[in-house]
């Protein structure tokens, strides 16, 4: 049963916030939304931990869609970056601060980016495309561009309110549908450009501006015993995001970007990643 302990605990971990949302907030909809979310990643889990190849294709599936089509389409919420900044200018603590506070800015502190491996419905269907393994070393300074991108969400949605421009809830909605549109065609495209699917994760998502700092701090990560290291960098290879697995200082390069898919546990020959 031990392998199946971290299933266990993220699955409590996820009823506790539902259960305290909906008594907080009197809302029935947490309860649904954090239970059928953590019910969904402890079940992946727990096919990882029974050998399963695809867990991670299902989670990514079971809760991206999820988000996408139900919350994002049908309920017309903008769980985007500037849904974030909706409410948050609004004062308003529901939808996307609730999802961002949970998953993007304090759940990393637990999990990393757990989000970007398990949750994202961009690199759900990114990571579809052919190049899962990055062919060419990492461009260093195109990252910035994730700043530019982020300052630009911020001053979009900043520029609505100053403007005090009517209608917005509807205009968060069709903001959604660009935005995600917009999001799957530079994935789509940097990714064939750089071959290497997460090349937008690296260089122009502004959810990673979020993301980074918990992440260093994480206490759920991959560990590397070094003694047990043959250095033969398989685990770099087959990482889709660069990192320099077989260190196991926090501040390894790219230490911050891992989205915990483990192929680098399962590349090992060796069994030094944990």
């Amino acid at each position: 049963m031990k392998k199946y302990l971290p299933s266990i605990v993220m699955f409590a971990i996820f009823e506790t916030v539902a259960v305290t949302l909906w008594q907080t907030l009197d809302n029935l909809f947490y309860l649904f939304n954090f239970s059928y979310i953590g019910t969904c990643i402890a079940l992946g889990l727990a096919m990882f931990a029974a050998g399963k190849k695809y867990a991670r294709r299902f989670v990514q599936f079971a809760v991206g869609s999820y988000m996408l089509i139900y919350l994002g389409l049908l309920s017309n919420e903008n769980m985007q970056i500037e849904g974030f900044w909706y409410y948050l200018f609004m004062g308003v603590f529901e939808a996307a601060t609730i999802h961002y506070a949970v998953a993007k800015i304090f759940g990393p502190l637990l999990f990393g980016r757990g989000w970007c491996g398990y949750a994202c419905w961009t690199a759900m269907i990114l990571d579809l495309l052919p190049y899962k393994q990055p062919q060419a070393p990492r461009k260093k300074k195109l990252g910035a561009l994730r700043y530019v991108m982020f300052v630009l969400s911020l001053a979009l949605v900043a520029s609505l309110f100053l403007a005090h421009v009517g209608n917005l809830e509807r205009i968060m909605f069709w903001l959604f549908l660009g935005g995600n549109a917009l999001y799957y065609l530079l994935g789509i495209i940097l990714a064939f450009a750089f071959k290497d699917n997460r090349a937008f994760c690296k260089y122009l998502c502004p959810i990673t501006v979020f993301l980074k700092p918990m992440s260093y701090f994480s206490l759920w990560r991959v560990r590397c015993d070094e003694s047990k290291c043959v250095h033969c960098n398989k685990c770099l290879k087959v990482c889709p995001m660069n990192v320099e697995v077989n260190n196991d200082s926090r501040s390894r390069q790219y230490g911050t970007e891992c989205i915990m898919c483990f192929d680098c546990k399962k590349a090992c020959p060796v069994k030094a990643l944990h």
